[in-house]
């Protein structure tokens, strides 16, 4: 059959079809005038390559699915091939989801912060007369203190799972390839920025206040933990890997910090989790993994400025 033809059988524009030869994926006879000649698995590809569209895959990533249906598969997403491109298009929106809310949570923020700049009245997240540029390194009086609720009881000696998450150096870490020896993982809700808010009411729930504090703190005794028997520290949020490096970079911190926007851990460990403003947050605690099983969890953690002090204390009065 002609292009055309095989174009409005497929539902797609003459344009698209040369498109798709153009990246090699449709193949058609040529007669001997010179002309494309199309079959009827021709316009199984197209329709394919269009209802694929529809799910967001673009033309150039639809290759496995076209070779599935080559190969003689009923379906295109019969093959392992194209289950990953599933999941690799599933992540992608998901980075996407992330990073828009992690955008929307900073215009909040910065909303917030232009709504009260003249006024006497403190923006959400913030102690009255406090230092928009520095108070986020200091803890208001009165903070309430989280009370342990059993939610991280089931995690001593557990294993970690196998979980891939990016760092702040843009490598990937797998928590079950952490190693030999003792790592210490701090998981903290959210960190914020010199001159924007944090969200509405952060400073009355309890635990959420001091994430940046506790990382100063891990920075500031991060080569007493590494002597005192710690193979490694790593932060580890919800947030995204270009908000946590610009945290490293501000702080100098020695570490690197872990990003697992799809909560994971939440999934695979039940590590306690918390909603505001639209976010939904990691509660604060600390693991003490020992040769790829949690050996120690810190559950509530109160205050967040002192932490890096207990756990360098735990590490001290328990040697391996």
């Amino acid at each position: 059959m002609r292009i055309s033809e095989l174009a409005r059988r497929a539902g797609v524009t003459v344009k698209a079809v040369r498109y798709y030869e153009s990246l090699g994926l449709l193949t058609p006879d040529r007669l001997a005038n010179g002309y494309r000649d199309y079959g009827e698995g021709d316009v199984r590809l197209a329709r394919e390559i269009r209802a694929l569209g529809r799910l967001g895959i673009p033309v150039e990533r639809t290759r496995p699915f076209l070779d599935c249906l080559v190969v003689g598969h009923r379906h295109a997403d019969d093959c392992a091939a194209s289950l990953a491109e599933y999941r690799e298009a599933i992540d992608e929106i998901t980075r996407r989801i992330d990073g828009l809310t992690a955008r929307r949570a900073v215009l909040v923020a910065h909303l917030h912060e232009a709504a009260h700049r003249n006024s006497r009245v403190p923006p959400p997240g913030r102690a009255e007369g406090e230092d928009p540029m520095t108070g986020y390194l200091s803890l208001p009086p009165d903070l309430p203190v989280p009370e342990d609720d059993g939610a991280a009881a089931h995690l001593p000696g557990t294993k970690v799972p196998h979980l891939e998450l990016r760092a702040t150096d843009g490598e990937s870490i797998l928590l079950d390839g952490l190693g030999a020896g003792r790592t210490v993982l701090y998981v903290y809700p959210l960190t914020g920025r010199p001159g924007t808010d944090l969200p509405e009411g952060w400073n009355a729930i309890p635990g959420a206040r001091g994430c940046t504090p506790e990382t100063c703190g891990f920075r500031d005794h991060h080569q007493e933990l590494l002597a005192a028997g710690a193979a490694g520290v790593f932060g580890l949020s919800s947030q995204d890997t270009d908000y946590q490096q610009e945290v490293v970079e501000r702080l100098g911190l020695p570490f690197r910090m872990l990003s697992d926007p799809a909560h994971g851990l939440a999934r695979t460990l039940g590590l306690p989790t918390f909603d505001t403003a639209g976010l939904t947050l990691y509660k604060r605690l600390t693991l003490i993994v020992r040769d790829g099983v949690i050996e120690h969890v810190f559950y509530p953690v109160f205050p967040p400025d002192q932490h890096a002090g207990q756990v360098l204390t735990w590490l001290r009065a328990n040697p391996r």
